[in-house]
């Protein structure tokens, strides 16, 4: 039977949780997208060498699951002087693991971007930091924003992950939950509802954002 009062109860120590998850969850993905960035610029326009150094993190992140990388990250960060506590390697590790699918869609886009867009930039004399800025990125951005949201809403759920190195987010309380009271099915119902809300809640912004960015919409050429 399910237990409503367990579940009043411990609504205190699930909102705590909840906190610490949307927390780790935007600032990941935040830094995620900002890194992202700076990987997939530099392999567009800089050097050759620069691309090749950068794909190879790229691709062995991308090619490896998340839950392998935080276990290096946490507990085999020792043995090379790196040392840290839960919440700091998870917020780490998901952002280190974000920037890598983030550059692929940054670069995606750079590349997605009509060349005569930015000829005709150039021609009306914007220079390339301003063709960047009015041209290109609104433009991609626009291009992006359904993939982005999906990766944002991907980051949300590696996030249950973290409570493998005890980061204490939602998952680790209902899992807690579930130890202590044998709750598992009120635990976990919970939960499953509580992700389901965020993800909603992230997709209706996307589509909020897809909507005000429509302006920006552009025929492939």
């Amino acid at each position: 039977m399910f237990d409503l009062d367990l579940i009043i109860s411990f609504l205190p120590a699930i909102v705590r949780a909840l906190g610490v998850t949307i927390l780790v969850w935007l600032a990941g993905s935040l830094l995620g997208i900002i890194l992202g960035f700076f990987i997939a610029v530099a392999r567009r326009y800089g050097s050759r060498p620069v691309d090749l150094l950068l794909l190879g993190p790229v691709e062995l992140i991308r090619g490896t699951p998340f839950l392998v990388q935080i276990f290096l990250l946490y507990y085999g960060g020792p043995f090379i002087g790196l040392s840290l506590d839960s919440t700091t390697a998870g917020l780490l590790g998901l952002t280190i693991y974000g920037a890598a699918y983030y550059s692929e869609l940054w670069r995606s886009g750079f590349i997605a971007i009509p060349k005569g867009h930015v000829e005709a930039a150039l021609c009306v004399g914007l220079n390339r930091r301003q063709t960047l800025r009015r041209i290109i990125l609104p433009e991609m951005t626009m291009l992006l924003l359904p993939s982005m949201v999906n990766m944002t809403i991907l980051m949300l759920k590696e996030t249950a992950i973290l409570s493998i190195i005890s980061v204490p987010e939602l998952t680790l309380e209902v899992s807690a939950l579930g130890t202590k009271y044998y709750a598992y099915v009120e635990g976990f119902a919970i939960l499953a509802l509580v992700y389901w809300a965020l993800v909603e809640t992230c997709s209706a912004m996307g589509r909020y954002a897809e909507r005000r960015l429509s302006k920006y919409r552009f025929a492939a050429s």
